[in-house]
């Protein structure tokens, strides 16, 4: 990145740089893979790349659905242009498929498919280990209204509802993901983040016996390998369809 552009932020996988425009922001994808709240580290060359590609598809897919984001668009390959956001502390999990900590946490058995999505959120918060919060402590807490929870669990259930459907398209099943939100410098909430295998769980459809093939992080955390060769997949899938 040039260094005409200060560094705001650097996260597990992106940096965050000022713009010229006040308003807008420059993102940029690393390379570096993180699970277990970082516990886990390591870096796969062109990661960076195909999450910021395929977020990048993905945001166009939403906002032509009428989903308020903060995409604006592709710099280059592994940097976008953002509108700027007033992040809020809390990442939306929904779960149409019963997986991962929710059967830790649960008698729920994994693969379940749910009667209706399940939304959790967790408070965004590293030194706390990112602790599953309840509507009251949001409020208790004061970091967002009902109503505007309401509104941020409204959109999720908006998205997942396109999302499920687009990736079905392409022999993909969502099985869960994550969100982030923020404020504008309208006030307006919209989605900021990504949308890539790093915090979507996809299965893939095309596989016979109910086998589970993930093309996700899932690969890095349970050490099932060609994580690369997985996001690849998705994006080329992503690509032959869009």
């Amino acid at each position: 990145m040039n260094n005409e552009f200060e560094l705001i932020y650097e996260g597990k996988a992106k940096k965050v740089f000022s713009h010229d425009d006040e308003d807008k922001v420059i993102i940029e994808f690393k390379d570096d893979a993180t699970a277990f709240n970082a516990l886990k580290k390591a870096k796969f060359e062109g990661k960076g790349k195909l999450n910021c590609l395929i977020s990048a598809k993905i945001f166009e897919i939403l906002i032509n659905k009428n989903i308020p984001t903060h995409f604006i668009k592709l710099l280059n390959e592994n940097t976008l242009i953002a509108k700027k956001i007033r992040v809020i502390p809390l990442e939306i999990v929904l779960r149409n498929i019963a997986y991962g900590s929710l059967c830790k946490q649960t008698t729920i058995k994994p693969g379940t498919i749910l009667a209706k999505p399940l939304i959790d959120i967790y408070l965004k918060n590293d030194e706390l280990n990112d602790p599953l919060i309840t509507q009251d402590r949001i409020e208790l807490m004061n970091i967002l209204s009902s109503r505007d929870l309401d509104l941020i669990i409204d959109l999720t259930l908006k998205i997942n509802g396109i999302l499920k459907s687009f990736f079905e398209n392409i022999k993909l099943q969502l099985v869960d993901f994550k969100l982030e939100f923020g404020y504008d410098s309208k006030n307006n909430i919209i989605l900021g983040d990504e949308i890539s295998p790093d915090n979507c769980r996809l299965w893939d459809l095309n596989q016979k016996n109910d086998t589970i093939v993930s093309l996700d992080k899932d690969r890095f955390r349970n050490d099932l390998g060609d994580l690369i060769e997985a996001y690849s997949e998705i994006n080329r899938r992503i690509n032959e369809f869009v």
